[in-house]
């Protein structure tokens, strides 16, 4: 969430990133600058008329004390109309804010000044690319195939269990998955991120410090009983550890990471890119979450870039990097990288991790505050990315590496799956 000092002191600035992301309501702006105006005098007026009966009670007790019992009473017979007044005034302040809160709330965060302008995934800025695309054979086959293939996952049995979506993982394709979450964290430690394990579903408080209320609610499955949300990514959970905290300067950066399944109703993904593992309702994510100085936050954005663009090396994934376009990044986000490995029997690139900075936006909502060297509080910045999420990634391994003799196994799991080869 912006701050209201921050719009009213950068209208113009605002409203300027707020084209480069394709905002289509910037006339709440304005509005927003109007509450606020609103709100300051009816908080003047409130202050002003309680001044004004705090100096009258004063006064009473000292005629009393004097003996001008009468002048007294006279001016008792005026705080019941103060009263009142105050009574009024700060009602209307109540409403004031709220209203204010409900037009701030709909506000996206302001995109880096690095940010190019577009509308579509095609307007997303190519940072590099790294690696070589394998070449396969003709009859090289696509993961779903591969998959029944050599009996790694039946997606079948998912939608028999559950619905489309949710697919089950068997014999050495529930392995790998095993494998590949440990070796991302295992990583991630080495990085200096602490492993958490957090809770599956969050309240309403949580799916807000972290913007995904109300902006992603109808991509939410909701348990509507409880009223509690399944996580669509371990960074909604992990972030609000902090929410309502305090930390020290000296205690930033923060840095965690956690695995999770993640759920996403996916609404209106429809066509041949979301089969097999291309698109999913549930899957597992490693995630790695920052609090950071806001001196520091950009500096540790790359850090966490080049995080995981080292396990795709590692991998043996041929990738790329994106610096997002303003129409094609998050509500909450001020930059964000995507990378995507070269899926070489479907010929097209797979999304496999976004890393993004939130600077002040989520920490606002959160009250995620730091304590600095002179004592004053100031909201930290938020840093969140996937490291990694596993379906398109068993997706590009499974056709990248597929052999007449079977699917190569990347060297470096083979200490986790206890075996070189899938045949």
């Amino acid at each position: 969430m912006l701050q209201v000092s921050y719009i009213r002191d950068n209208r113009e600035q605002v409203l300027e990133r707020l084209a480069v992301k394709n905002f289509k309501q910037p006339e709440l702006v304005d509005e927003i600058i109007e509450l606020d105006d609103k709100r300051r005098s009816t908080q003047t007026s409130m202050d002003n008329v309680s001044a004004e009966a705090n100096a009258a009670a004063k006064q009473i007790g000292e005629l009393m004390r004097s003996g001008k019992k009468e002048e007294a009473e006279g001016l008792k017979g005026k705080t019941g109309a103060w009263k009142e007044e105050i009574k009024k005034l700060g009602e209307a302040l109540t409403t004031t804010e709220e209203e204010l809160y409900q037009k701030l709330v709909l506000l996206p965060n302001l995109p880096h000044s690095s940010v190019p302008k577009g509308l579509t995934p095609e307007d997303n800025e190519v940072v590099l690319e790294n690696g070589d695309k394998p070449e396969l054979p003709a009859d090289a086959l696509p993961h779903w195939e591969l998959a029944a293939k050599y009996g790694l996952i039946d997606f079948e049995l998912g939608v028999k269990i559950t619905g489309a979506g949710f697919p089950v993982y068997k014999g050495k394709g529930a392995k790998l998955q095993r494998a590949l979450i440990n070796y991302f964290i295992d990583e991630a430690e080495k990085a200096g991120y602490s492993e958490v394990s957090v809770p599956l579903m969050v309240n309403e408080a949580s799916g807000f410090g972290t913007s995904q209320l109300p902006d992603k609610e109808g991509q939410m499955y909701h348990v509507g009983i409880d009223n509690l949300y399944l996580i669509p990514t371990a960074e909604v959970p992990i972030t609000n550890l902090y929410r309502d905290v305090i930390v020290k300067e000296d205690q930033l950066p923060i840095r965690n990471c956690g695995h999770t399944p993640c759920f996403r109703r996916e609404a209106g993904s429809y066509g041949a890119h979301v089969r097999g593992l291309n698109r999913l309702h549930q899957f597992d994510k490693v995630e790695i979450v920052t609090i950071a100085h806001p001196d520091k936050s950009y500096e540790i954005l790359e850090l966490m870039s080049n995080h995981v663009q080292g396990l795709l090396k590692n991998l043996g994934l041929p990738y790329r990097v994106l610096r997002l376009c303003g129409g094609d990044m998050g509500f909450g986000s001020a930059l964000t990288y995507d990378m995507e490995t070269w899926s070489a029997a479907q010929q097209r690139w797979l999304e496999v991790s976004s890393v993004s900075n939130f600077e002040t936006f989520q920490s606002n909502r959160l009250k995620l505050r730091f304590r600095n060297a002179d004592g004053k509080t100031q909201l930290a910045h938020t840093l969140n990315g996937s490291a990694l999420a596993l379906p398109r990634i068993v997706a590009t391994l499974l056709e990248n590496n597929q052999t007449e003799k079977g699917i190569k196994v990347p060297e470096v799991l083979v200490p986790y799956t206890k075996f070189e080869w899938i045949d």
